[in-house]
């Protein structure tokens, strides 16, 4: 009895070693521009090595989903007209026709025209949240992540977010991610045309792709942030910050369960 080889894989069908995820830094700052801490941002989160193709699958469901698909043409059914047969079978000389609403005359209906369909792709949502954290990786790779204590402004007013982002040192397209209680600097930011405002629950993917810096608070950054010592009296002040913060995420995130949400 032959004894068959043991079976592997091909060379270029073995699973690729992805790289370790890397502990990058940011500056906690008020919105003033004062340093207050330093944090170390989630590897798993901020740290992984994109994926193209897994962000262009993603990217590209998420644009086919935001299409009406509402574009529609009437066929030789849907128009008026053409109950009777223009002339004879015979005897004119001329092609055969049945109906002056058929495709090739004028006025008539339309062959093979767009129908009201959906675009939707579906896409787990595993690869929708590893997508949305290869975005936030590549972005905290080029230093294009930014922390704020929070958005203290006592009214809304444009000329005080603009202000805030430019002490920031912030500019291009920035996309700044609030929390449920930030209404008043969502109210602030809504007319700088360059400032895309959305909820933590709401960030994706292709929000982070489109611009160049995003901004998170200490109340909406996600994953789980090391603060680096600073000295006694900030690192105990930043710690007990972060510890109100993460406790308040929880908190939501009762609420939301309890809710059924």
């Amino acid at each position: 009895m032959s004894v068959l080889p043991a079976t592997t894989s091909r060379p270029d069908r073995a699973r690729r070693e992805r790289p370790a995820p890397e502990r990058r830094k940011v500056q906690c700052r008020r919105i003033d521009g004062s340093v207050i801490d330093e944090v170390v941002l989630d590897p798993q989160i901020f740290g992984l090595a994109p994926n193209a193709a897994l962000l262009h699958q993603v990217v590209t469901s998420q644009l086919a989903a935001a299409r009406s698909g509402t574009q529609s043409t009437r066929t030789r059914a849907e128009v008026s007209g053409g109950g009777s047969k223009p002339f004879r079978q015979k005897g004119t000389g001329r092609a055969r026709q049945g109906s002056i609403r058929a495709p090739q005359w004028t006025g008539g209906g339309v062959a093979l025209g767009p129908k009201p369909r959906s675009y939707r792709q579906r896409t787990p949502k595993k690869m929708t949240r590893l997508a949305l954290h290869c975005a936030l990786s590549d972005r905290a790779a080029e230093a294009r992540v930014a922390l704020v204590e929070d958005w203290a402004f006592e009214e809304p007013k444009t000329r005080d977010a603009r202000s805030a982002l430019e002490v920031l040192g912030i500019g291009g397209r920035v996309l700044v991610v609030l929390g449920p209680d930030d209404g008043i600097a969502d109210r602030s930011f809504a007319n700088l045309q360059h400032v895309q405002c959305t909820q933590l629950a709401e960030l994706s993917a292709y929000d982070v792709v489109r611009c160049d810096w995003v901004v998170f608070t200490v109340a909406t950054l996600p994953g789980e942030s090391e603060l680096l010592a600073t000295g006694p009296e900030i690192e105990e002040e930043a710690g007990s910050r972060l510890e109100e913060a993460a406790g308040s995420r929880v908190d939501n995130v009762d609420e939301d369960e309890g809710s059924g949400r």
